[in-house]
């Protein structure tokens, strides 16, 4: 697959390579999910400059040292007196070589060392605060544990806590890099963009594996997903075991609930008899997985709230794979595709009106956008957009089918909002998966003609 998007995050790898060259050394930290195209970035960025990259592996840090060395060598063209058996003196060695020679330097899983040594923070730490302004390399570091690189350095207490110059949080391919692939593949329709979407949240390695195995519709995708050895089956597992550490079971227990609606603290507490406030903390602000979902335009302290699953793998691993896991290992890959086919509804209503806000976002038209409801779940919209400069209000009722859309019982719901937002139009529009692709231009346009 070739290489998609981040042209915004190009440009600016590009402006700090500039600044390090002209002036001194920075560094520059790429973190996200794993699969999300990190390391892709890093190199892409690194591909016409002088660079080296090195990998912080599962192993003993005298080992890495003599990987390390051996592409020392082999990009510097020197040979370092003595044997090298610590990160820190070979780091020292690439700052001094970096006076007189800017370069990249990309250090990928660099939360790997928290296991390895994590001493090797506070020597960097040091020996960043003597090279910095002499130096001129740009130091690029790529951690896929999201809660560690956090830790390591935006925590007050910890060595490297202010040192990284720029953070990049690479997310997922929006919606419309998903509708680009499947348009050069030939390959674009309303279902298609749908079902992609709402499988793998346009997580790049994702899509690598779809396009190298020509699945582009729903039941080619969940062959492939479903079958002996398949590479989604595990990783779920493979994604958030290194995060929870040995409380995963409780985290897991949590999100398979979240994934089956379950959406309220109350409800998942009720089933798993324990108090989860922590836990949904920790989920939402340590680890990035899920979100506080409330009513649009309600005061930030109203607890008129729900949670939701941000990333659509790992909803659709919860829901679809851990819970049939008895299963799936049993190899009865026919009977779980059944059930998810009788139970793909229910999960596919709530992303499709994701996948419509998100479109929404497309346009610079709208400010606020979002859900509405009411207390006690009166009133649910699934769509409002808000435009206080025109004095405009977008209200949409999303439907798989368009049969089932009822514009006057829509019009009906909004009395509230119409009080809040007196003098302001309201447009009011069904919206269903046959809409998709015409409105995801539509808002493109809208972007064009307002940005």
């Amino acid at each position: 697959m070739k290489f998609y998007n981040r042209e915004h995050e190009l440009s600016v790898l590009e402006t700090i390579y500039g600044q390090c060259t002209a002036d001194y050394g920075k560094i520059t930290v790429i973190t996200g999910r794993r699969r999300v195209g990190k390391t892709m970035l890093a190199l892409e960025y690194a591909r016409d400059k002088p660079s080296l990259y090195l990998f912080a592996g599962k192993k003993a840090e005298s080992l890495l040292c003599q990987e390390f060395v051996a592409a020392y060598e082999e990009f510097t063209h020197k040979k370092p007196i003595g044997e090298l058996n610590r990160f820190v003196h070979l780091f020292e060695l690439l700052l001094e070589y970096g006076k007189d020679n800017p370069f990249v330097l990309i250090v990928d899983e660099f939360q790997e060392f928290f296991t390895i040594n994590k001493s090797v923070y506070s020597d960097i730490q040091r020996l960043w605060d003597r090279y910095k302004f002499s130096t001129k390399i740009h130091v690029v570091f790529i951690g896929s544990v999201y809660s560690l690189m956090t830790k390591i350095f935006q925590d007050e207490k910890e060595p490297l806590y202010g040192r990284a110059d720029r953070v990049l949080y690479i997310r997922p391919f929006q919606a419309r890099v998903i509708r680009s692939i499947l348009n050069d593949y030939g390959e674009l329709n309303n279902e298609n963009l749908f079902y992609n979407y709402l499988v793998t949240g346009g997580v790049p390695r994702y899509e690598e594996l779809l396009i190298q195995n020509r699945c582009f519709d729903k039941t080619s995708i969940l062959d492939l997903i479903f079958e002996k050895d398949s590479f989604f089956i595990a990783e779920g597992k493979s994604l958030l075991i290194q995060e929870f550490g040995k409380e995963y079971g409780i985290y897991f227990s949590i999100l398979e609930l979240l994934s089956q609606g379950r959406t309220s603290r109350t409800q998942i507490e009720s089933v798993l008899e324990k108090s989860v406030g922590g836990y949904l903390e920790k989920l939402e602000t340590q680890y990035d997985l899920i979100e506080k979902i409330k009513p649009m335009g309600d005061r930030k302290q109203s607890r008129n709230q729900k949670f939701g699953i941000k990333d659509n793998f790992i909803r659709f691993w919860f829901r679809f794979v851990n819970r049939n896991m008895s299963m799936i290992e049993n190899q009865r890959f026919d009977y779980v595709k059944r059930l998810i086919e009788r139970d793909l509804p229910t999960v596919a209503g709530p992303v499709l009106e994701k996948l419509f806000m998100e479109m929404t976002g497309y346009s610079s038209r709208y400010g606020l956008i979002g859900n509405y409801w009411e207390k006690g779940n009166v009133n649910e919209i699934d769509l409002v957009a808000v435009n206080d400069l025109e004095k405009e209000v977008l209200v949409a009722e999303v439907k798989m089918n368009p049969k089932n859309i009822k514009l006057t019982q829509l019009r009906d719901k909004t009395e509230r909002l119409h009080k809040r937002y007196d003098g302001y139009t309201f447009t009011y529009r069904g919206l269903s998966l046959e809409d998709v692709d015409g409105f995801m231009e539509e808002m493109i346009g809208k972007d064009q003609r307002h940005g």
